[in-house]
């Protein structure tokens, strides 16, 4: 299994495949606590990440964002009191690439 930690994002080309259900399932248990959701047919990841206060979760929701700069793929992200909802997918294909997946792994690490 490919460690996603240190996955640089490729750039991802219209067209290309959106990840399957089978490579999904096989990545899954590198995103622990991640729903694949689906919204009008399009496959995404979302997570919501608890902290104490607002302050915390801005800082968080900062540090998602300079990632997703870096790597120039970017969630969205629904900043709350002492909450933070990070949902990845790739518009370009509409539906999940690696590159998802290896941001939230990303993100994960990010919440420690």
């Amino acid at each position: 299994m490919k460690n996603l930690i240190t996955q640089k994002c490729i750039p991802c080309e219209k067209g290309a495949p959106a990840l399957t259900d089978a490579e999904l399932a096989e990545l899954k248990p590198q995103i622990p606590g991640w729903e694949i959701i689906e919204a009008n047919g399009i496959k995404k990841l979302r997570k919501a990440f608890k902290f104490k206060n607002f302050e915390q979760a801005l800082v968080f929701t900062n540090k998602v964002g300079e990632l997703s700069e870096a790597q120039f793929h970017h969630p969205t992200i629904i900043l709350d009191w002492g909450r933070v909802e990070v949902i990845w997918v790739t518009h370009k294909i509409r539906g999940l690439h690696l590159n998802d997946v290896a941001m939230a792994v990303q993100t994960d690490s990010l919440a420690v």
